[in-house]
């Protein structure tokens, strides 16, 4: 049998890790497969792993109070060499670009296992946008022996970089995968959670919903306070509106979204949101408005537009697409193409009806197909 590991540590990575376990555990005949978590996010991990029904084989659970990046890489790295000497996988799984992706990656490469990285060959081109995840992402695709690039984009960066194309596959994004499961699971009508009720009482479908996100380092100081005066200004000009925002617990974050929208009406601030609550209020949102690089994917498969509150993306085929839009944090930009989408019906049409280019939601059957011809 092959000896796969599977290792992630934050929300979106468990959003995303968590198909391609179900696909490997459907193979157990063929493979022995364990889920290690870092835990570098907690209690929204959790939350993720109970709604995909994965239970880890191993948890370090590193999270701690104000830790940074220093502390975290080298726990991540010193907590993994035990697992990797007593289980010796075959092979390791890595995804994108967080610290533990990279930690992990540098880890698997120590123990001699090979390296396989989803979401590979994603690049802005610029090591300080975003930070530190263009870095993150370099280092695990510079250790990494399969590179499981979601678009002929990403495959095309990592070519540039003189990887071996017979170890790049293209397979569009995990994410879709995990998005057909999830919508179809939190709009059926067995489906019951607290936190979507409250979602139901505070959703108000006379309204178009203007559904926002944000948590970018970047964009921490005058980059969300231009964000927040834009959301204040589209909200007071557009009375048919409701924008809801679940604010990131990050201070950084809280003290200008807080300090700038808490008392304008159609402005909901609500706590974060668990994943298939998220999901729920993607799919009754009428456009986002976020910097998250999740968002930029999941959303064109529900028919959304994105503006996207970033200057450089490491997901250009959406924005080629036409799927997504980067304003950055240009507060009059903000204003201007969120009023064209909400007052252009073409406009809105174009953007909403343009096919994904991140896959039709096979990527986790593509990957288990190819270690499965190893």
């Amino acid at each position: 049998m092959k000896k796969n590991l599977i290792i992630f540590g934050t929300r979106p990575e468990a959003i995303k890790m968590a198909p391609l376990v179900k696909e490997f555990l459907k193979n157990s005949e063929e493979f022995d497969t364990r889920v290690c978590i870092t835990a570098q996010h907690r209690e929204m991990l959790d939350q993720v792993l109970t709604f995909f029904e994965v239970t880890p084989d191993y948890d370090l659970d590193l999270m701690k109070p104000n830790q940074n990046l220093y502390s975290l890489t080298a726990d991540i790295i010193t907590n993994l060499k035990p697992i990797l000497e007593e289980f010796k996988p075959d092979y390791v799984y890595v995804h994108g670009d967080t610290t533990t992706t990279m930690a992990a990656s540098i880890a698997a490469f120590y123990s001699g296992a090979k390296v396989c990285h989803v979401e590979a060959g994603l690049r802005t081109f610029n090591k300080r946008s975003p930070f530190p995840e263009e870095v993150n992402r370099s280092i695990a695709g510079s250790v990494s022996d399969y590179h499981f690039a979601p678009t002929t984009t990403s495959k095309q960066n990592l070519l540039n970089e003189n990887i071996s194309e017979n170890s790049i596959l293209v397979t569009g994004n995990t994410v879709i995968d995990a998005l057909d499961f999830s919508s179809g699971k939190v709009t059926s009508s067995q489906y019951s959670d607290k936190e979507v009720e409250q979602l139901i009482s505070i959703v108000d479908n006379s309204k178009k919903l203007i559904l926002v996100t944000g948590h970018r380092r970047e964009n921490h100081g005058q980059g969300f306070i231009n964000i927040c005066s834009a959301l204040k200004e589209i909200a007071e000009q557009n009375s048919d509106v409701q924008v809801i925002y679940p604010v990131h617990l990050n201070p950084n974050v809280q003290k200008p979204v807080y300090e700038l929208l808490a008392d304008i009406d159609n402005v909901k601030l609500i706590d974060p949101l668990s994943y298939p609550a998220f999901v729920w209020l993607m799919n009754k949102s009428y456009l986002i408005i976020t910097d998250s690089g999740g968002v930029q994917e999941e959303a064109p498969s529900l028919g959304k537009p994105v503006l996207v509150m970033r200057d450089t993306t490491e997901r250009p085929e959406a924005v080629d697409a036409g799927t997504v839009f980067l304003v950055g944090t240009n507060k009059e930009k903000i204003v201007k193409e969120t009023n064209n989408l909400l007052n252009n019906e073409d406009a809105y049409l174009k953007m909403s009806k343009l096919h994904n280019p991140y896959g039709d939601g096979t990527a986790c059957s593509k990957i288990v197909n190819f270690i499965s011809n190893l």
